[in-house]
């Protein structure tokens, strides 16, 4: 099987790209530059070239593969319009080339998130089937995505996931919550009652090979999430256990997390920079509840995640002490 990775730099694509290598998979990566390629640079891929916002770029990238994953997007920007560009247009501009070069591809995969869903009601968990109401430009664009996906139907499969709060190694905001605890400061999240759908990196690559592989995903989407859903302080708590920490020197309430994310948002409109923290992400942890059934894609495709959150954590900061990530 040969596949299309985009997005094969970042967090999820990278364990992605890295599982289909291992499994003897053909790994072709669209990536924008030859340079700053991380944890792919490695790895036995084919690099091509190109970026999605540019559609004439696409077409030697899409050409023979059987399986298009689709995980470039943008999750933090300075203005919706950028969004759009990037998780709209840019899916866009990437259906049409394999409806124009690739005309045999087996599956298109696109890797969405709870985000296009947005929040559930509290007390209640969500459904693939439920009314998306999403409370972001970032996840009204990746619905719209999602849209554009779907209306590709008749040219060649696909199949959509929507991962929740993915946990793991080389997950950024994880790896910043282990520095602070290192150095017992707790950092203030949530409300004490379970908020999040969690998933572990690995087992999300799972799913997605199999959604790849598995026919009967075809004109499917789901979501994935562990069986029950999880407070922040739940995290927070694995990490100090992993880590041997006995108790907290310092608390960071939510006003001075709020002030954090104004500083980092306007820097980084001064620097023409996606923000590293945004108010959309402290207020996502403090005010919402996303938690979603994971019942479809097990009852349908035999996928279950099989990590558990202590684990996940282990694995977690294991991995970045041993890459001198931590």
């Amino acid at each position: 099987m040969k596949a299309l990775v985009t997005g094969a730099t970042g967090f999820i694509g990278s364990h992605l790209a890295e599982a289909l290598t291992g499994q003897g998979w053909e790994v072709r990566c669209l990536v924008r530059r030859p340079s700053g390629l991380g944890w792919i640079e490695n790895l036995r891929v084919q690099l091509v070239r190109g970026d999605c916002r540019d559609k004439p770029s696409l077409g030697p990238a899409v050409e023979g593969v059987d399986c298009v994953f689709h995980l470039a997007g943008v999750i933090n920007a300075l203005s919706r319009e950028e969004y759009y560009e990037t998780n709209v247009v840019g899916t866009k501009n990437l259906l049409e080339a394999v409806a124009e070069r690739n005309i045999g591809l087996k599956k298109f995969v696109y890797v969405s998130s709870i985000s296009a869903a947005g929040p559930s009601p509290k007390g209640q968990v969500l459904n693939e089937d439920d009314p998306c109401l999403p409370i972001t430009d970032y996840g009204r664009t990746k619905l719209a995505a999602e849209e554009a996906v779907q209306s590709f139907a008749r040219r060649f499969p696909w199949v959509i996931l929507r991962p929740p709060n993915v946990i793991g190694p080389r997950q950024r905001e994880l790896r910043e919550a282990v520095r602070l605890i290192r150095r017992r400061i707790k950092p203030a999240v949530g409300t004490g009652e379970p908020q999040t759908s969690l998933c572990y990196v690995g087992d999300v690559v799972e799913a997605l090979i199999l959604a790849a592989e598995k026919p009967a995903a075809e004109g499917r989407t789901y979501f994935l999430a562990y069986p029950r859903p999880y407070a922040w302080a739940e995290v927070t708590e694995a990490i100090r256990e992993t880590l041997g920490i006995r108790f907290f020197l310092l608390k960071i309430p939510y006003p001075v997390q709020w002030l954090a994310a104004v500083a980092a948002e306007a820097a980084a409109h001064l620097a023409r920079k996606s923000p590293r923290l945004t108010r959309n992400s402290v207020a996502a942890a403090r005010k919402y509840h996303w938690i979603y059934n994971g019942a479809r894609i097990k009852r349908e495709l035999g996928f279950e995640p099989r990590t558990g959150l202590k684990e996940a954590i282990r694995r977690t900061i294991a991995w970045n002490d041993e890459h001198g990530w931590a």
